[in-house]
């Protein structure tokens, strides 16, 4: 399966650089959160609109294959006043399940 993160282009070289993307969603790491939030492909347009349209760095789009991933993946309940469920992703992703990278620009 394929599921999507939105990521700082900076968030994004430094998974390269160190062999782990461990980024939950911005500002809030990994260790923070428990798990890295995702979304699967109907779901990141309106993700990046609720959640990054004030961000002026550059970000990129990773597709990610579950398949390739080492740690587990739940679509988890709606979160209250949700109706739609995410993907979480349980772990540190590696970069080699990455299997796409989007440059998404700065604005919507």
């Amino acid at each position: 399966m394929r599921i999507f993160h939105i990521a700082t282009a900076a968030d994004w070289d430094e998974a390269q650089r160190t062999g782990a993307y461990t980024t939950s969603t911005r500002g809030v790491t990994l260790e923070q959160e428990g798990y890295i939030h995702a979304s699967r492909a109907d779901q990141w347009e309106g993700v990046r609109a609720a959640f990054y349209a004030d961000v002026t760095e550059p970000l990129v789009l990773l597709e990610i294959d579950t398949d390739l991933l080492e740690v587990r993946v739940v679509e988890e309940a709606p979160a209250p006043g949700m109706t739609e469920t995410f993907p979480h992703v349980y772990g540190a992703i590696a970069p080699a399940a990455v299997v796409g990278v989007t440059p998404l620009g700065q604005h919507i």
